[in-house]
């Protein structure tokens, strides 16, 4: 039977709780356990995949195309562990498929209720397809006390009924703020969350407090006393000097050895000598690189989260420090010295996914700059259209553009409507609903044997990525592009559908359809991302 740790946050949000959990089911995973994170959003939408970037962040996804919240991104960088449909669910979708029902009369004329309607739902996403696991980890997203949070609460209240406290662990992140006026760490904010919490009938077995100096052993009584917990399981949570420092730093504060405390369990020391070599390469690096990342959503870095960590997997491959530069591609729409002027000094450009007309055109400016100055570049999804409508108005028909951008008579980069999936063939309407309608999720492409990119994967001739996406380079074009150099290096299994793009003659220039970020880990370094920055320090080292 599976073991159920519930984390929840308190005072305020943006406290870590997911990275928390991506850390603390590493730990238990490095113990020798089954492990899986799930996520419980309070929000009203079905999932996050219609959302702006600045609303929410980056919109991940899963290789069975689920559109979900970023924080699965971190429990597969620390894990491993792949995410899927079932690990993220939201309000929205609840009350969807509730209502569902409702109309189909399942509920036999029964008054449809927040409990036990939705309580129920809630129990059983979390209980699903948990028989091979020997912990279960669930986050519950927002801050205890928000009206919209309360159903989860309530139902993680009656899954400790049911389970057993002794099958159950309660985890609350909490605030201890520093008061430089007073010179001292304030407790009572945790105090006040706690009381919140069991208010709610949730007693947590194990605070952990986000705190910005180290607290004291005096600090630490005078909370469990008030917390009605032991002071071992008042667990300080003090800024790291990176994200991969977390798992060894929670350790040695003993926050893995209180969870098994809880569940009287016994297990051996775990083997940490992943992260001690993560952390290694992140903090001794032997070379540094400066990456100009040109995108739309630039002034949310969140919105770009899984691309950053990438890119420092691709420095931690090479063991050099990657700066990233973080470049709005609306200030190249103008200017082209403006453009010299902030690319120059970068190592690689790189080109990221996105949505919509704006900054499309200083995406295409950049792509230029890389192309002729032979600079090591990156396009993806997005970017690869952008580089692909470059080559072909370079190619003499200045007039490419993509249909996303409003009509055109020479279309590159057109609306897909139908496509080849496993479960057979897929169609959209182009006036169809915006959400979970686009090409998601893990697809396959088949690689040209002498290329640049089936080197970089290591010589394999199909590979399986992550997509997000409902235009496609249209294959008409591919005579254009090869006049200016650009060849097709992998396409779709049927063939139909451009996958990766290269230029043979340039010293590395590459973009791709799908998002290769979302597949990369800290110990397994994406190889495109690992390539890339391994061509910026050879282009460090030529200038």
């Amino acid at each position: 039977m599976a073991r159920y740790i519930f984390i929840t946050g308190g005072v305020v949000s943006s406290l870590g709780k997911g990275l928390m959990a991506a850390s603390l089911a590493a730990l238990l995973q490095a113990r020798g356990f089954r492990v899986r994170i799930r996520k419980f959003d309070p929000y009203l939408n079905v999932d996050p995949g219609t959302m702006s970037p600045y609303q929410h962040g980056e919109v991940y996804v899963t290789d069975d195309g689920a559109e979900t919240d970023l924080d699965l991104g971190h429990y597969e960088r620390f894990t491993g562990v792949s995410a899927h449909q079932g690990d993220n669910i939201t309000s929205g979708r609840i009350y969807r498929d509730i209502i569902a029902k409702e109309r189909r009369g399942d509920y036999l004329g029964a008054t449809v209720q927040v409990i036990p309607h939705v309580t129920d739902a809630i129990k059983q996403f979390a209980q699903d397809d948990t028989s091979d696991l020997d912990f279960v980890l669930c986050e519950i997203g927002g801050t205890v006390g928000d009206i919209e949070s309360l159903p989860f609460i309530e139902a993680l209240r009656q899954l400790r009924n049911e389970l057993g406290r002794e099958n159950t662990c309660s985890v609350h992140v909490t605030l201890v703020p520093y008061i430089a006026a007073a010179g001292e760490l304030k407790t009572k904010p945790t105090q006040h969350s706690v009381r919140e919490m069991t208010g709610l009938g949730i007693q947590p077995d194990i605070l952990l407090c986000r705190c910005e100096k180290p607290l004291p052993d005096s600090e630490r009584a005078k909370i469990a006393l008030f917390c009605n917990v032991r002071k071992e399981a008042v667990i300080p949570a003090l800024d790291a000097s990176s994200i991969y420092a977390v798992p060894l730093q929670y350790h040695r504060e003993g926050l893995d050895s209180e969870v098994l405390r809880h569940f009287g369990m016994t297990a051996p020391d775990p083997d940490l000598s992943r992260w001690d070599d993560i952390l290694d390469r992140y903090e001794h690096p032997e070379g540094e690189v400066t990456i100009g990342v040109v995108g739309k959503y630039v002034g949310l870095p969140d919105a770009y989260k899984s691309l950053n960590e990438a890119l420092v997997h691709g420095g931690m491959a090479n063991r050099v420090k990657v700066h990233i530069r973080w470049i709005d591609a609306e200030l190249f729409e103008k200017d082209d010295e403006d453009i010299a002027a902030q690319l120059e000094p970068m190592h690689g450009i790189l080109v990221p996914g996105g949505f919509g007309e704006r900054g499309s055109e200083g995406k295409i400016s950049s792509v230029r700059f890389a192309k002729e100055r032979k600079v090591p570049f990156l396009g993806i999804c997005l970017g690869m259209q952008m580089a692909c409508i470059e080559g072909v108005r370079a190619a003499g028909q200045p007039n490419a553009s993509s249909t996303e951008f409003g009509p055109t008579d020479e279309p590159v980069v057109g609306i897909i409507t139908e496509w080849m999936s496993k479960e057979g063939l897929q169609q959209r309407s182009a006036e169809g609903d915006l959400g979970g309608t686009m090409r998601l999720g893990a697809y396959e492409a088949q690689l040209s044997g002498n290329s640049h990119v089936s080197a970089i994967y290591g010589g394999v001739t199909t590979i399986s990525e992550r997509h997000r996406h409902r235009y496609e380079v249209n294959s008409a074009y591919r005579g254009a592009l090869e006049k200016d150099g650009m060849v097709f290096s992998g396409m779709s299994p049927d063939g139909l559908l451009p996958e990766i793009v290269e230029r043979p003659d340039h010293p590395w220039f590459i973009g791709v359809q799908f998002h290769p970020e979302l597949k990369s880990k800290p110990f397994d370094p994406h190889p495109l991302f690992a390539g890339f920055i391994g061509a910026a320090l050879q282009q460090a080292r030529l200038v």
